[in-house]
């Protein structure tokens, strides 16, 4: 699996490979194409495959349930993420500290008091 590319595309992708496989006469089981996943996952998924080869029989595991394992744990990935940005733009506002009125601009180094087009030259 490419990193960014997502747990269905990956499976059609796999799937497609293997159904061709088999239709060339390899003996290729369901078994083999569920562990050659495992393997090649990408590690934002190694919590959930140690998981799943913890607590479920691989050799009876269907592809149908590794992928609906792994779509689960995409979606509450994304999900964080999306709860991440939401809470990183809530708290930390675009240009804090850096809005009209601030900064050095023309004016910047005006005395209080003294308006934008004063004559700053000493002699009349």
């Amino acid at each position: 699996m490419q990193p960014g590319e997502s747990v269905s595309e990956y499976f059609s992708k796999t799937m497609a490979i293997a159904n061709k496989m088999r239709i060339y006469g390899d003996k290729l089981e369901d078994v083999t194409i569920v562990e050659k996943i495992l393997r090649s996952m990408t590690t934002k998924f190694n919590f959930v495959i140690c998981s799943i080869e913890e607590s479920k029989e691989i050799d009876t595991l269907s592809i149908d349930e590794l992928q609906n394992s792994l779509l689960v744990h995409e979606q509450k990935i994304t999900q964080q993420d999306q709860e991440e940005q939401a809470l990183k733009a809530a708290f930390n506002p675009r240009g804090a500290g850096h809005g009209k009125g601030e900064g050095k601009g023309k004016n910047a180094h005006q005395k209080p008091g003294e308006s934008k087009g004063a004559d700053h030259s000493q002699g009349n």
